[in-house]
């Protein structure tokens, strides 16, 4: 198909077959009968506070050890510090056996062995993470789209001082940092992805109301632009 793409998840992660196919596959409602199995020590959802572990709101793309209010052990912190994050494979290997991932963590559980309860749980967690059918571009869900935007769109060379000065009203929801609490990061995307995705919202080819009226707003230069800043900015 024409114009077929797979957009690059944001902070640089790609997904590969085997975990789109287990992403498309996971039943949250199965998944939340499994999480029966974590309650003891993590909660999730609306009102959701600190257990025994931290709870599980917007875990997808998190960092390890993010909240200061919380009192991770040493083995969780000295992960942190080296840079580890919550993206389905790591949640995956975590959960599959936590050891594995972070030695010496004080998580006293024995891992959950079969892949298909796997992807239920995270299919559950998912739920309260950022929204695929409102971000579809956004990790841990990034979609297969078919957005054709034509050759001399794309080959706009946006002026990334002018997209910084453009940014303000992006930044207002999307950090400049990379952090993505809840809403996803657009930083360090490739310019092209960056430009299809913004002309699929101008278009109404995906459906997000924010993101519809923002993109509207936007000529081809400026989304260029904004492109060409996103792309390179620390």
């Amino acid at each position: 198909m024409a114009g077929l793409r797979i957009l690059p998840l944001f902070a640089g992660l790609v997904l590969s077959a085997g975990q789109a196919a287990a992403e498309a596959g996971g039943d949250a409602e199965r998944g939340a009968e499994l999480f029966d199995q974590c309650r003891g020590c993590h909660q999730v959802g609306q009102g959701a506070e600190h257990g025994i572990g931290p709870h599980l709101n917007h875990i997808f793309d998190r960092a390890a050890g993010a909240y200061d209010d919380f009192r991770y052990s040493d083995p969780m912190r000295r992960a942190a510090a080296r840079g580890l994050a919550w993206d389905y494979d790591t949640l995956d290997t975590f959960i599959m056996n936590p050891r594995i991932l972070v030695s010496g963590t004080r998580m006293s559980f024995v891992g959950v062995e079969e892949q298909r309860d796997r992807d239920d749980l995270l299919a559950y967690l998912r739920l309260y993470s950022a929204d695929p059918a409102n971000i579809p571009e956004a990790a841990p869900t990034a979609a297969a789209v078919d957005h054709d935007v034509a050759p001399e769109i794309l080959a706009i060379v946006g002026d990334p001082a002018y997209g910084e000065y453009l940014s303000s009203e992006c930044t207002a929801c999307h950090q400049v940092s990379g952090a993505a609490n809840g809403i996803p990061s657009i930083t360090n995307w490739p310019e092209e992805d960056f430009v299809i995705a913004m002309h699929a919202y101008k278009s109404g080819r995906r459906e997000h109301n924010v993101m519809q009226m923002m993109a509207g707003r936007l000529g081809d230069e400026e989304i260029a632009a904004l492109a060409a800043y996103f792309a390179e900015v620390d």
